[in-house]
């Protein structure tokens, strides 16, 4: 922050500064206000920093009834190709195809209640990430910002010289890069820090052998992302022009450090260590699985443990509208052992308290089976947004229990029925943000974090 030193230090009335009262001032150039700087400098010295968020985003829609909502009794046609199996939690029964969720369902909440009534990819895939109803198939542009962006905006990175918001390899919804993952009408410096923007919407099968290499990770930051990096130079050009003039003038002592977090990225070395995962145990990456799902997981630790606060893992693929079995029977397993794998480093290394792991897509899928679709008449299901689940797990949540069900053949909620927009009142209560703050949209209207739905204090 620019440090204007002219006179003494007096308090006024607020017990504010003249010097506090300047720095605000130049705040404002940068779209930072007064409140802002202070909660900025409040976090600053609280030692109880320390959130973070970890999504993985199962693009395409995942089926609740291959996962955490199975129905054993139901009929055939309804039921699925999997069994289920018990977990470490009496009473609560997932699929088969998860034995390591199984064995870590005490540090998990199944919500198998939520529901926004929708089949659109687009419009499931925007109200999941923002909280809002807004764009479609017919109306692509994002709306609002993310709920990633807003935790970027609200409350930064928990170090200095990194992103607060990072996507693996590339935020992304529905093809749409960053999509609904994106800051909207907060500004690019909100949007997520990509990783790999040429090696993108990776299948879970595929090479995860060259992922992690700071070289290849940094050679193409500054040119690969106009939105973000190029204005972030400009902006540091821009001030380093400023230093120098008021500099002559003797009106200026320093740049505030902040001010150099673009170049710190490329430049740290705590920046370079937390993005290399080659720098872990061979042995702990086996445990992630080295397909690029469990190398990003590893990577997005690495992340939150070096202070980045959002961190979103894609794990795409998930429209199985033919062939259920297979198509999501090559990826569940996947998920699962990157699940198992993250929940024990982060217990092993004393984080799991701070750490809140969300495992969603932008809906469930048909509990009906259908006869598969042109050329492949393989059973399958269709989109489904009256019913779907979502996996919470650590952040010293009240685990080990499911909120809300379905009916016997997994149509609709029957009890504690769900929106998105619950979802993320609970994670912002949790980060300890206040939804009613408004920011201004493109055409300068105010607009609430979140204007409806209410946390689910079950899990609190």
């Amino acid at each position: 922050m620019l440090q204007i030193e002219s006179g003494s230090a007096k308090k006024n009335c607020q017990g504010l500064t003249r010097r506090t009262a300047l720095k605000a001032g130049f705040c404002g150039l940068l779209g930072l206000s007064l409140s802002d700087m202070l909660k900025l400098r409040a976090r600053a010295t609280d030692g109880s920093r320390n959130k973070s968020v970890i999504l993985m985003w199962l693009d395409g829609g995942p089926s609740h009834m291959e996962t955490y909502d199975p129905k054993p009794e139901a009929p055939t046609e309804y039921r699925g190709p999997y069994g289920v199996i018990n977990t470490n939690v009496p009473g609560i029964r997932i699929a088969d195809i998860l034995p390591r969720h199984a064995r870590h369902a005490d540090k998990m909440v199944f919500l198998r209640s939520m529901h926004h009534d929708n089949g659109d990819h687009f419009a499931g895939a925007h109200w999941m990430l923002t909280g809002r109803f807004g764009s479609n198939a017919n109306n692509l542009p994002q709306m609002y910002p993310s709920f990633g962006s807003y935790i970027a905006r609200c409350v930064g990175p928990n170090m200095p010289g990194l992103p607060a918001y990072v996507g693996l390899p590339s935020a992304q919804s529905v093809y749409l890069f960053p999509g609904y993952m994106g800051s909207a009408y907060l500004g690019a410096q909100y949007n997520p820090f990509d990783v790999d923007q040429q090696n993108r919407y990776l299948a879970a099968n595929g090479s995860g052998s060259s992922i992690g290499s700071p070289r290849r990770l940094f050679s193409a930051l500054s040119g690969t992302q106009p939105g973000t990096m190029d204005q972030r130079m400009s902006l540091m050009r821009s001030l380093d022009t400023m230093r120098r003039d008021l500099d002559r003038s003797g009106t200026m002592d320093a740049m505030d450090r902040y001010q150099q977090q673009a170049v710190e990225l490329i430049t740290s070395p705590r920046a370079r260590d937390a993005f290399d995962i080659d720098r872990e145990d061979p042995r702990l990456s086996d445990r992630y699985g080295l397909g690029p799902w469990g190398r990003y997981t590893l990577m997005a630790r690495r992340l939150v443990e070096a202070g980045v606060t959002f961190v979103t893992v894609d794990m795409p693929h998930w429209d199985d509208h033919s062939n259920i079995k297979d198509g999501h029977g090559y990826k569940l397993p996947h998920v699962d052992r990157a699940v198992g794998a993250l929940l024990e480093d982060l217990e092993g290394r004393g984080m799991l308290n701070d750490v809140l792991l969300i495992v969603m897509g932008e809906f469930g899928r048909t509990p009906r089976i259908n006869t598969g679709q042109p050329g492949i008449p393989i059973p399958g299901r269709d989109h489904w947004g009256n019913a779907f689940s979502v996996m919470l797990a650590g952040g010293g949540l009240r685990t080990g229990q499911v909120i809300g069900a379905t009916n016997a053949r997994g149509e609709h909620p029957v009890s504690r029925a769900l929106r998105p927009h619950d979802l993320l009142h609970t994670v912002y209560r949790w980060l300890g943000i206040d939804v009613t703050q408004t920011f201004r949209d493109h055409s300068g209207r105010p607009h609430a974090i979140l204007d409806q739905g209410a946390p689910i204090n079950e899990v609190l």
